[in-house]
């Protein structure tokens, strides 16, 4: 109730609208998900009133929505299809509140042992694959009734099985097509109109096509008649446990862990979007509150809805007045409007909910997770399909159980790398990850990142031992991102010391925070203090063993030890001298330098004004000063190919076409002269890059290559003209690079030509 202290009135309108809106949504998906919770479709009704009004006066999140919602809707309808007990049936209306008075009960117990701390080891991608399994299962439950079936029940091979059984016996056309004209409308005005609430609309109409045309007459089922009042007062009968207890109390367990760990992971990413202060702990006896409200109303478990938030936010809701609002709202449609229940189309609702469940999968996550971190990727997959195909308590299980394996094994196998030192700089730099980085003769320089403890220790110990070679005096560990250490691992790494000393090979722990030490002598490895073997600072550790500056340096081609699990970390100079547009964006980077292209033609688009200053100006605003040699030429490539593509599209006058051409030739020349500090293997790596994007440009826009080649032509006659040096390298370099691409594509040819042959022999 605390936003009530400080409530600002000019807030109230927005406020409103959004409470009047929510309520308005919350009408069909509610009624929907109490079907699918086992219930008549007036409880979703029910657990729109209280549950969100108490929520609304305990929570500390400004903008979030609580509600009838998909999870525990599926949970709760799961739950009474194993036991074999009819939905909207009696003995349904007596066990849902009972089951939803202990997700209560577990929610207030999770508030007592403040449990909200153990919501950060459920990950994005457990979560997400399991919304997604439970969103997909609803949608598949609810399929049948598009087409005037029965929801279906059970696991993936059952609910297929299901659709097409209900489909042979039950299949109406009407009711099929204005199920499915409802799912399109609802998601073509998501994206064409968001802020309007489509749902609320199309009920309407369905309502009004029954009134109109009497859609039961011609087969559509409606929804049955609902009477008007406030939601009865409903005492959970406790003696409906019996048999059931072990069922009940696990489900209810399960329920009340989601409606924790969704509730709150979604809570908390909007609080950090809008920079709201979230009290966790004050969050789940929100949720407990309301679900202990539900069960006295009959209503199955209730919890945050995302959807329904999102939709808050688009109108500037700013407060919990929202709810208190919604509230209000839903008790005006009880006492007035529940006589158009009876006319709403079971198609129609069963659409509502269909394109609402759509909005909640999130296979753009997968797609996410799939380019960058094929594990976490994995991991969605396996709490997707085991919802789908185990249920939704296994999954549960498999996501909690996949989420501490995850933490563990990442933990047992951090980040980590050799390091070595570039000509001419300062730093330390990973080997191999960083082309020009030597590794230091006769010392290995070993990061790690992360607790080092019992499960990692030996990877320390095995990564190290198997990069010592015959010159190597000294074994520097750079512990400057360890958090910690255990007793097992500070054990080791005394045994390790002992062990290397013997082979003549003195360890250095250097960079580590003070605590490490404090550790190391409680666990009784003070004697690496003791002798020294603990350094502040990496430079030290090599001044012990004789080394200043400059350090003696392996050749760049010599054989050294390479880790590749660590993310590379360069200094702002090396950014310089490394592709840093392609570092920053990877496999995206054409794209974006495509859109930044396209940005200065924008800003650009008189032609004959564009000049070399404009030119330069727009590069260094865009890169901040810091792109490469490698960056600038992507650049103008792409700006010479928007260009030409351009010119074939607009027709240009001539004049503009000559004034463009003549500041882009001579921009690239000037850009060309900036390689003469650099070393050939930029050079050539910039022509191969070249080569690949003519190759790709030739493919695309095979019109317009002509004009593009005959400008690369124009400026190589300039560079010639005005460093016959340089030219000379940059021909050398392109000769090159085109000779092993023609080696890869005859490769690639006779490949193909082997692959068709023995095509021909199978047929």
């Amino acid at each position: 109730m605390t936003f009530l202290r400080h409530y600002d009135l000019k807030q109230l309108k927005i406020d409103a609208l959004a409470g009047v809106i929510i309520a308005l949504v919350s009408i069909p998906i509610s009624m929907g998900y109490a079907q699918v919770a086992g219930l008549p479709a007036v409880y979703g009704l029910y657990g729109s009133v209280f549950p969100i009004l108490l929520f609304g006066l305990l929570s500390t999140s400004p903008r979030f929505v609580f509600g009838v919602d998909a999870a525990p809707a599926a949970l709760c309808g799961g739950m009474l299809a194993n036991m074999g007990i009819a939905a909207a049936s009696p003995e349904a209306l007596q066990i849902v509140p009972v089951l939803t008075l202990f997700v209560g009960l577990w929610l207030l117990v999770f508030h007592l042992l403040r449990a909200g701390c153990f919501v950060k080891y459920i990950s994005s991608p457990v979560m997400g694959g399991f919304i997604t399994g439970i969103g997909c299962e609803i949608i598949l439950m609810q399929v049948p009734k598009l087409f005037g079936g029965r929801a279906g029940h059970g696991e993936l091979p059952q609910l297929l099985a299901g659709i097409v059984t209900e489909a042979g016996r039950h299949f109406h056309g009407l009711s099929f097509v204005l199920g499915l004209a409802t799912v399109a409308i609802i998601l073509l005005c998501r994206t064409l109109v968001p802020r309007i609430p489509v749902n609320v609309i199309i009920m309407g109409v369905g309502a009004l096509l029954t009134m109109m045309l009497d859609l039961r007459k011609y087969g559509v089922l409606l929804l049955p008649a609902v009477e008007r009042g406030l939601p009865p007062f409903v005492l959970p009968n406790l003696a409906v446990l019996g048999q059931h207890t072990g069922t009940i109390l696990t489900t209810s367990l399960t329920i009340a862990l989601v409606i924790m760990a969704e509730s709150l992971l979604a809570t908390n990413n909007f609080g950090m979007q809008f920079g709201d202060a979230v009290d966790n702990n004050r969050e789940i006896l929100a949720y407990a509150v309301g679900n202990l409200t539900a069960a006295l109303t009959g209503c199955c478990p209730v919890n945050g809805s995302v959807s329904r938030t999102s939709m808050a936010i688009q109108f500037g809701v700013k407060s919990q007045m929202m709810s208190v609002i919604a509230s209000a709202g839903m008790v005006l449609v009880l006492l007035l409007g529940t006589g158009m229940i009876a006319y709403l189309p079971v198609p129609v609702l069963t659409g509502i909910v269909i394109a609402a469940l759509i909005s909640i999968l999130e296979f753009d996550l997968a797609k996410k997770l799939r380019k960058a971190d094929k594990v976490e990727f994995f991991i969605f997959l396996a709490v997707f399909f085991a919802v789908l195909f185990l249920g939704t308590l296994y999954g549960v299980l498999a996501g909690v159980i996949l989420s501490f394996v995850i933490v563990i094994v990442r933990s047992s196998n951090p980040p980590r790398a050799f390091l070595g030192c570039i000509p001419g700089r300062d730093g330390f730099f990973p080997l191999g990850q960083i082309r020009e980085a030597c590794p230091i003769k006769g010392v290995l320089i070993y990061q790690f990142k992360g607790p080092l403890f019992f499960a990692n220790i030996d990877l320390l110990r095995s990564d190290i031992e198997a990069a010592i070679r015959e010159d190597t005096r000294a074994v520097i560990v750079d512990a400057g991102a360890v958090s910690e250490i255990d007793v097992t691992a500070a054990e080791q790494l005394l045994l390790c010391y002992d062990r290397w000393k013997k082979q003549s090979v003195q360890l250095f722990l250097v960079r580590h925070h003070s605590e490490i030490n404090d550790s190391l002598r409680t666990f009784g490895a003070r004697r690496l203090i003791d002798e020294k073997a603990v350094r502040p600072f990496l430079s030290e550790a090599l001044q012990a063993i004789g080394l200043a500056k400059p350090y003696p340096l392996e050749e760049n081609d010599a054989p050294r030890p390479v880790l590749t699990l660590l993310p590379t970390e360069v200094s702002d100079v090396i950014t310089r001298r490394i592709a840093a547009f392609q570092w920053a964006y990877g496999e995206d980077a054409d794209a974006r330098m495509k859109e930044l292209v396209t940005d200065f033609f924008d800003e650009n688009t008189a032609y004959q004004n564009i000049s070399l200053e404009r030119l330069r100006a727009f590069g260094e605003k865009v890169s901040e000063g810091k792109w490469s040699s490698e960056d600038k030429d992507r650049f103008l490539d792409m700006m010479e190919m928007a260009m030409v593509v351009r010119l074939q599209d607009q027709g240009i006058p001539d004049k503009d076409i000559r004034h463009l051409e003549n500041k882009l030739i001579h921009y690239h020349a000037e850009l060309e002269k900036e390689w003469q500090g650099d070393d050939e293997e930029l050079i050539k790596r910039i022509i191969q890059f070249r080569l690949h994007r003519e190759k790709q440009f030739r493919r695309e826009y095979p019109a317009s290559y002509q004009v593009f080649e005959d400008l690369r032509a124009h400026h190589r006659e300039i560079l010639q003209e005005e460093d016959p040096g340089l030219y000379e390298k940059v021909c050398a370099a392109r000769r090159e690079a085109e000779a092993l691409a023609g080696r890869e594509d005859s490769a690639a040819g006779k490949e193909k030509q082997a692959v068709d042959a023995e095509d021909d022999q199978r047929r």
